[in-house]
């Protein structure tokens, strides 16, 4: 069995590291080692929560319809978002469970749906036609009386299953995601035409990890994956051009406006700047999968996200505001 591959004692989340580098790599979650996104990102931002409405099922305007806040990815994914019980239904301490009994949260018009599931790793996601859509509509979304014309926020969190090489190598496996994710914000925008917003999360701490599925540094490293995908939206709206990775991420024609989610990796035991760790009793036995509690601590940052974002709050909680 391998063993487990620790990070690095002196590497920083990206979300401390600032304008200091990662093997010459700049942190900060958006450009210029910040934490904000640019103020043009930011507005156009607030201008797609603005548009997130109640649609019916033929995507339609409508005083009696949904608005869907779906999740896409894998087995860490579904876990902290929904942890299915026996009958179907998500474990309290889940991000569903804990959104359900808030009374924050906008439970008349707001339907929050779990898309993602075990083994489904980013390229099974990343084309229109990659049979996971299927999947969610007649599985997730039909089974609620829900269609595609009514998901208008995604939170995904990808992965691949693995990876072999690491930053800086120029086929490192953060620069794949970069592409995958790319592909991935254009099929969302097929299979859900009415899609607003994207809110991307990176991989919890992999130190622990006692198999080759996602060890450091890859889990680390899938953050870059993230923020390189963002800036490359924020880059071309501002006229700085495509992205030869990422492709084609136009907000106003080809993608979904994208931005970070809660970033959700810490170095261990090593209290990040907001005191968030991780230990090895928020893990399964593999050391990479969470365990109750490990969900239950991404549950309770993806609430606390969705509630209190200038991104988020108008949609998702009763009498909220953006901007």
């Amino acid at each position: 069995m391998p063993t487990a591959v620790a990070a690095n004692a002196a590497v920083l989340p990206i979300n401390d590291l600032g304008s200091g580098t990662y093997l010459g790599f700049q942190g900060g979650l958006y450009p210029a080692g910040r934490n904000t996104m640019p103020d043009a990102h930011r507005s156009a931002g607030v201008n797609r929560a603005l548009r997130v409405r109640p649609l019916d099922t033929t995507g339609t305007p409508s005083a009696n319809g949904k608005y869907v806040l779906l999740s896409i990815g894998m087995s860490n994914t579904t876990q902290e978002f929904c942890s299915s019980e026996t009958g179907g239904q998500c474990a309290p301490y889940s991000f569903i469970g804990q959104a359900a009994a808030d009374p924050r949260v906008n439970h008349d018009k707001l339907a929050i749906v779990d898309g993602a599931a075990g083994g489904q790793t980013a390229d099974t996601w990343d084309s229109p036609t990659d049979a996971n859509y299927d999947r969610v509509r007649d599985t997730r979304l039909a089974p609620l009386g829900l269609t595609e014309r009514q998901v208008q926020v995604a939170w995904v969190k990808v992965a691949n299953a693995g990876p072999s090489a690491s930053l800086p190598a120029t086929n490192a496996d953060a620069y794949r995601l970069v592409t995958q994710q790319g592909n991935i914000l254009r099929a969302l925008k097929k299979r859900y035409p009415n899609l607003q917003q994207v809110f991307f999360s990176s991989r919890i701490y992999a130190g622990y990890a006692t198999t080759g599925l996602n060890p450091e540094p890859y889990a680390y490293e899938t953050g870059f994956g993230v923020k390189w995908v963002i800036q490359a939206q924020i880059t071309q709206m501002s006229g700085g051009g495509t992205d030869p990775r990422a492709g084609n991420l136009a907000y106003d024609s080809a993608a979904p406006w994208a931005a970070w989610g809660p970033y959700l990796w810490a170095n261990g035991l090593q209290p990040r700047s907001d005191g968030l760790t991780w230990e090895r009793s928020d893990f399964g036995s593999d050391g990479t999968h969470p365990s109750a509690s490990g969900r239950q601590k991404v549950a309770s940052m993806l609430l606390r996200f969705f509630a209190t974002s200038p991104h988020t709050a108008c949609w998702f909680t009763v009498g909220g505001t953006c901007g």
